[in-house]
């Protein structure tokens, strides 16, 4: 009679997330994980073939906590853009290895676009473009894409240290983009 499984693929994934985004996801190792899981590796390649499958859905685990967290992030701001990018600027200041893995790294590529992910199921992005349109933007599409350079470099620059402005300075140059960019 065989043994029976003491360990679920959820409670593989959880570990593997919780050490993605303490510490990486480059630093997912079978013996790491097997440890953080607290199970020998023989489970984890029962459950998963290789580690790349494992990856995989650690990925749509991260994905699924950027969407949380912006859908519970404040949307107060009038002008568009602003509490979009206030939200991705804050994941990537308190969860920068998350958003290195979505955002940076070529580990996700090929899962979802930038746009699919920050969109999400509820369209966050159309919702602004939608949003600009209606004060009168002549190519809200167009000011997207020139919003979403800058709030992707201010991302990536809160990832490394750079960016240290609090949220007041962020919403004054968000909105200051915003205007500059709809002339």
């Amino acid at each position: 009679m065989s043994r029976k499984a003491t360990i679920t693929q959820e409670e593989i994934v959880n570990a593997a997330f919780k050490i993605t985004r303490k510490e990486g996801f480059e630093q997912i190792t079978s013996r790491k994980l097997a440890a953080a899981a607290g199970c020998s590796t023989q489970p984890i390649f029962r459950i998963y073939e290789n580690m790349d499958a494992l990856k995989k859905d650690v990925y749509e685990k991260a994905a699924e906590n950027y969407l949380e967290y912006y859908d519970k992030c404040e949307k107060t701001h009038e002008t568009p853009f602003v509490d979009m990018g206030l939200a991705y600027i804050g994941f990537a200041q308190k969860y920068p290895h998350l958003f290195r893995l979505l955002f940076i790294s070529q580990e996700g590529s090929g899962q979802k676009s930038m746009y699919d992910l920050v969109n999400g199921k509820n369209e966050n992005v159309v919702k602004e473009i939608n949003r600009a349109a209606a004060l009168g933007v002549v190519d809200a599409q167009d000011l997207f894409m020139q919003m979403w350079i800058f709030i992707h470099g201010a991302g990536c620059m809160a990832v490394t240290g750079d960016y240290d402005l609090d949220e007041a300075a962020s919403v004054e140059k968000l909105e200051s983009a915003f205007k500059a960019f709809s002339r």
